[in-house]
């Protein structure tokens, strides 16, 4: 049942995604605090969430994703790009490939370095191995008792292997663990899957946190405003069919709600670069220049190559026709490279599966998708790019930097 108006609770979180569902156990663990945890979307409870090969199903319904796209990018011939974004518990989590990497080691050292103490690579080894349980067991630098559960992809499609085998003769490095010793190389790939099925954020911190007393859920919320008392935030503003509620935070309210919808969440409540926001109309409660600036993403493209055995090297026969390999996400086998004298930055992934086949002059591009939500405010920007959009758009769209528009 949501809570009444004005309600006060001691943490209203906003976003049930990946740190959503994280914080919503941790806050209630001890049962001293009384957690609100507003999330848009539903329930992940679909068999197209929960099973790893089903992936690209929810990925490519608004059910389930914000569906979010670049403005037009000038390097890639004007094309709009597709940035999904999970909506409903577990968030992107819910919905992504279900590949585990951790960063590399010298990303965190190289932050240390640049200030950020307690940052280094052996601060935080200790909390990815108490947040994990790998399949294989424990390590050094792998954890066995956590409540995220991993374990290696599945190598039964034949492609795989001889994919390692040409990376091997071609002269790269093959690893054992990309997440332990060594991330360079060529190696099985590391899988959120727990007993055959996805292991969300949701499944692996929500689903028993939810049975607290001290923890209240509230789907198809759609949060419009962060309250304030003077300079302090003190409260949510939400709308939940077609009416808008107000809760209180006695002590924090915690914004999760991803790279693109915090941002616009902080624009809307009057925080962000105050030329912009007066634009719009909203009154400025604290200029921040960086505020929807200098979001990096990462680039997906394929290479895509006929086989040539007649074995039966398709993984979606496989997928269907033997008991467990459902449990398998599109890929098994991962690797990294190194193309400067810093650490490795590009990875590949071979991905074995049925194709039928198109013209050249449809798999050029990528189709354009556009999302509405249901209650904009609207969100624009140029990826890529450190300048503002020129001008908001009545649609959202996934980009850099990131723009509110009043309803």
């Amino acid at each position: 049942m949501p809570p009444t108006d004005a309600e006060t609770f001691d943490y209203v979180i906003v976003g049930a995604g990946s740190a959503g569902c994280v914080l919503a156990n941790r806050l209630t663990a001890d049962g001293r605090h009384r957690v609100l945890l507003l999330e848009f979307g539903g329930s992940d409870r679909s068999i197209f969430i929960q099973m790893p090969a089903a992936l690209a199903y929810p990925m490519n319904t608004t059910r389930w994703n914000w569906r979010y796209e670049s403005e037009p990018e000038p390097h890639l011939n004007n094309r709009r790009l597709h940035c999904p974004r999970g909506k409903g518990l577990g968030g992107s989590s819910s919905i992504n490939g279900l590949v585990y990497v951790r960063g590399n080691p010298l990303d965190f050292e190289h932050w240390q370095e640049q200030g950020a103490r307690g940052w280094g690579y052996a601060n935080v080894l200790p909390y990815f191995k108490r947040a994990e349980t790998r399949l294989e067991g424990g390590n050094a630098y792998r954890g066995g008792d956590g409540p995220l559960s991993t374990t290696y992809g599945t190598l039964d499609n034949p492609l795989h292997h001889a994919w390692m085998e040409a990376a091997r003769q071609a002269g790269y490095q093959l690893t054992e663990d990309y997440n332990g010793f060594r991330q360079e190389g060529f190696g099985r790939m590391d899988m959120t899957v727990r007993n055959g099925e996805r292991c969300s954020s949701a499944k692996a911190h929500l689903y028993d946190a939810v049975k607290r007393p001290n923890l209240q859920v509230v789907q198809h919320a759609l949060a419009t405003r962060i309250l304030f008392d003077g300079t302090r935030a003190v409260g949510v503003e939400y709308e939940r069919g077609g009416t808008l509620h107000t809760v209180r935070a006695g002590r924090e309210v915690i914004l999760s709600g991803g790279p693109i919808n915090s941002v616009q969440l902080l624009k809307l409540s009057g925080i962000g670069p105050a030329q912009e926001l007066a634009g719009h109309g909203i009154p400025v409660l604290a200029d921040r220049a960086g505020v929807g600036a200098n979001l990096q993403d990462h680039l997906e493209f394929y290479f895509q190559m006929a086989c040539t055995s007649r074995s039966p090297c398709s993984a979606m026969p496989t997928c269907w026709a033997r008991p467990g390999s459902a449990s398998n996400g599109c890929c098994a086998a991962r690797a990294w490279a190194r193309p400067t004298t810093l650490n490795p930055a590009v990875s590949s992934a071979a991905a074995p599966a049925s194709a039928i086949p198109i013209s050249s002059t449809t798999s050029s591009r990528w189709p354009s998708i556009t999302m509405a939500p249901r209650s904009p405010p609207s969100m624009a920007s140029k990826p890529t790019s450190g300048r503002c959009a020129r001008k908001a758009v009545a649609r959202s769209r996934c980009a850099v930097p990131i723009r509110a528009t009043r309803r």
